[in-house]
């Protein structure tokens, strides 16, 4: 995309985490576009495509960045009818996705393009001195990448509690955990995990910053002001702890099977005994 400074001085940036998953090539075959995507690449949808969904003529800087970890990032996009009727686009082709807590994980961002001695980066918005056609893209996959995050930060809150509601009933003296309960918490770890590690890919940069260091040195300012180097590795970090908790309690489970098999086995050799006991003394006729 090619500007003056007379076309624009400003982009408004609308990011949200609707899902864990989009399929992007499902969204590319409806709309026509020749390209298989893979994980790393966001779905761009601009102009008549991006008109022919939301059914209204569009400038060629508005924009829409759909990412396969479940973020949609709208550029110069802010009429909530737009938004939503873009996002029940997106939902045909995931009917899994709950619309009504879409604006739960959110972010507002703005470039701007201003006379400036240096770039000025804040956590509403940034300000450089001359427009490259990799700010848009860039500054979408770090506010997608921040917004699944803090959704999949409250997932794991949700597993925190769980788990802790498991702690207090070992705390009162109810060892006993099912293997189905236990499978079922895993699970929930094991996706989180995956969530973030293998589908975020917050250590991964995208193709672009690889063959322009401008755009490469633009990215990481963006991805350590939104700190998702840290927050990627406290997450791991709880992951960890987790795996840890649940291993524990995977042991006491166990150990409480076992010692129970084993009651079963000295109360199956004592009956035996006294049965044996009887049979000699005459009270039970042996056969």
């Amino acid at each position: 995309m090619q500007l003056n400074a007379a076309e624009t001085t400003n982009f408004t940036f609308k990011a949200l985490a609707i899902t864990n998953e989009i399929d992007l090539n499902k969204i590319a075959i409806h709309c026509g576009i020749p390209k298989k995507y893979t994980w790393e690449q966001p779905l761009m949808l601009r102009s008549d495509l991006l008109a022919s969904i939301l059914q209204k003529a569009m400038n060629p800087l508005q924009q829409v960045l759909v990412f396969s970890f479940g973020s949609v990032v709208f550029i110069n996009i802010e009429n909530v009818n737009e938004i939503t009727r873009f996002l029940i686009f997106i939902q045909t082709f995931e009917p899994g996705i709950d619309l009504h807590p879409a604006e739960k994980y959110t972010d507002d961002y703005s470039l701007h393009i201003e006379t400036v001695d240096s770039m000025e980066l804040t956590d509403e918005y940034v300000i450089v001195s001359e427009y490259e056609s990799f700010y848009p893209e860039l500054i979408s996959t770090v506010l997608a990448k921040s917004v699944a995050l803090e959704r999949i930060e409250e997932q794991l809150g949700a597993i925190q509690d769980n788990l802790e509601n498991m702690i207090d009933r070992l705390e009162k003296g109810k060892l006993s955990v099912s293997n189905k309960e236990l499978a079922f918490t895993t699970a929930k770890v094991v996706r989180h995990e995956y969530n973030t590690l293998a589908y975020i890919m917050i250590l991964d940069k995208p193709d672009l910053t690889w063959t322009h260091s401008t755009a490469s040195e633009f990215y990481d300012k963006m991805m350590d002001f939104f700190e998702l180097n840290d927050r990627y590795k406290i997450l791991k970090s709880k992951t960890d702890i987790l795996y840890h908790i649940l291993d524990g309690f995977s042991n006491i489970s166990h150990s409480i099977r076992g010692l129970f098999v084993e009651w079963i086995v000295v109360i199956l050799i004592v009956i035996e005994v006294v049965i044996t006991i009887l049979q000699i003394v005459g009270w039970i006729p042996s056969h």
